[in-house]
């Protein structure tokens, strides 16, 4: 039988074993534009499960386990990814609700369930994926488990099945056959079930490398503490989670919030399936702890004393000796904006455009659910609008909404930093929430975006090779142009997008490493040839990645 203490060291194993190896994933993305890689972003997501689950107990059951598994995957679930991977745990969680020990049939239900969240999803389901990985594994494990009812054999059978499928992903998407590699995605859900099986198999959690972690890059909270000024009315900020039990006397998180309304401000009551999130000030935090006890068993308790931290604060204390509390903002106003960008010149842009929150991130580092969750939670408004400005953030966006319940959370499907500005000015104060997110998504939808990077590995598009490092123009998202001089490709990246009869103004938004005579000149020329045509305008974004970012409109 599989216990919980198994399933908890699986998980440290597993998230052990891909962090290990999460460069060598980041490797296999055959698009060479740098991005939030699958590697990192599932060695992200998982490792946010270990820490969840380290500290529980050797009788903990494996219902237990793997429901805390999946709330910590959900809220630390980065990129596509890192949410699929989210969905397959959730799928498990389900699975082995109410079960202390998992039988082998008990193991092929949550490969099978964990395999249907997946797939459900993804509107077009690609085969050759990680979604293939995962189908084949819970086909193997439901197929063994029929003879068989040993959950390490079941497990095992899912593991083999996995490498196969792994193994035949380039045969079912050419580009993957094309550049010799297999899929990132699958290969790192194989790496995650290997880790298990390390424990299943052979009793042994896989150990972690010296330098295989990987930190967040994100710009930090306003503090609370550091803001406060004169007398702080509630002094002290309690923060836990409940873990939802049978024998709980409440079970409605909204009681739990008007009652801690009563008590103090600062009141964020968000809750699953499994457990709720609580974080409110008061002066009176064993008032807070005994009223929590009734919704279940309380994990992660943090108290602290906000007064004393501000007279540090004033001090001079250092960051890192007085805990930062993240600002949360009651729902007063209509509207309001969440957007991710990178960037002091794009955060500078997005702010005047409206935006209540910035959360750092794009490319090279996809902000977690818990990273937007945090950014909505500190929006003041009922109506939050997330403009996620990247393709792969938008499902972990997505994740936040039912996370959110004191608020209206919708989702925009901005995939560029273009396609967020132009929501962000269509929008009107006038209209209802629908009304806007139409508006705002038709015009999103609108934007032709250019994009100047550099290749961060050797590659092949349509039969032409790209070396490290060689310059890049994307229109739209594919690789048009690539050459040595940046401004040259930037200028051919232009032309391609830009239609006279359909298009009058131009953005050149350049970031780090570009200077701004050289994005004058860039001007300059497009002027030179469009004259009256084209109206330009520059702005210096600041960020990272992208020498330019085009908007034409």
């Amino acid at each position: 039988m599989i216990t919980g203490i198994m399933f908890r060291d699986g998980i440290i194993s597993a998230a052990n074993n891909i962090s290990n190896s999460r460069q060598a994933v980041d490797a296999l993305n055959i698009f060479p534009v740098p991005d939030g890689d699958t590697g990192t972003n599932m060695s992200m997501t998982i490792t946010a499960a270990k820490k969840e689950v380290m500290g529980m107990s050797d009788d903990s059951t494996l219902s237990e386990v793997s429901k805390r598994c999946a709330s910590a995957l959900l809220r630390g679930a980065r990129g596509n990814s890192g949410v699929i991977l989210s969905l397959i745990f959730r799928g498990f969680s389900k699975a082995f609700k109410d079960v202390d020990e998992a039988s082998g049939k008990d193991v092929a239900a949550a490969f099978r369930m964990g395999m249907e969240a997946a797939y459900k999803a993804v509107m077009k389901p690609t085969e050759g994926t990680i979604l293939t990985v995962i189908r084949k594994a819970a086909e193997a494990a439901e197929e063994m488990a029929d003879t068989n009812d040993d959950p390490i054999e079941v497990c095992f059978a899912a593991l083999q099945a996995a490498r196969d499928a792994l193994a035949k992903t380039p045969e079912q998407l050419p580009v993957l056959k094309k550049a010799g590699v297999v899929d990132a995605g699958g290969q790192g859900l194989v790496l995650i079930f290997e880790g298990f099986n390390s424990v299943f198999g052979h009793d042994a959690i896989v150990q972690p490398l010296e330098g295989s972690s990987v930190q967040p890059v994100s710009t930090p909270d306003k503090s609370t503490v550091a803001e406060a000024s004169g007398d702080i009315e509630f002094g002290y900020c309690s923060e836990f989670l409940i873990e939802r039990t049978k024998d709980a006397k409440e079970t409605d998180s909204l009681k739990l919030r008007a009652y801690l309304e009563s008590l103090g401000d600062c009141v964020v009551v968000v809750d699953d399936e499994s457990i709720i999130k609580v974080h409110v000030h008061s002066n009176c935090p064993g008032t807070v702890i005994q009223s929590a006890l009734k919704y279940g068993q309380l994990i992660n308790i943090k108290i602290d004393n906000m007064r004393y931290q501000h007279r540090n604060a004033e001090v001079g204390v250092k960051e890192g000796e007085a805990p930062i509390e993240p600002k949360i903002a009651e729902p007063e106003n209509k509207y309001g904006f969440v957007a991710v960008c990178a960037g002091a010149g794009l955060e500078e842009l997005f702010t005047d455009l409206g935006a209540d929150v910035i959360v750092s991130g794009g490319q090279t580092m996809n902000p977690s659910t818990d990273d937007i969750l945090n950014a909505i939670m500190q929006t003041p408004a009922k109506t939050v609008f997330v403009l996620p400005n990247n393709k792969n953030i938008i499902m972990a966006a997505e994740q936040a909404i039912p996370l959110a319940n004191d608020r209206d959370v919708r989702v925009l499907p901005t995939k560029t930093i273009p396609q967020g500005i132009s929501a962000m000015l269509s929008f009107d104060d006038s209209e209802d929430a629908e009304a806007n997110q139409m508006t705002m998504t038709e015009m999103a939808g609108a934007v032709e975006t250019g994009q100047v990077t550099f290749a961060a590995r050797d590659s092949e598009i349509d039969g032409e090779p790209i070396k490290k490092g060689e310059i890049m123009g994307l229109c739209n998202g594919k690789i048009m142009f690539t050459g040595a001089d940046r401004e040259d490709i930037a200028f051919k990246t232009v032309n391609k997008l830009f239609k006279k009869s359909q298009h009058s103004l131009v953005t050149l938004i350049y970031g780090e490493g570009v200077s701004e005579e050289a994005a004058g000149d860039l001007e300059e020329r497009l002027k030179k040839k469009y004259k009256n045509d084209m109206e330009i305008s520059v702005v210096n974004g600041g960020q990272p990645i992208y020498y330019y970012i085009i908007s034409v409109e």
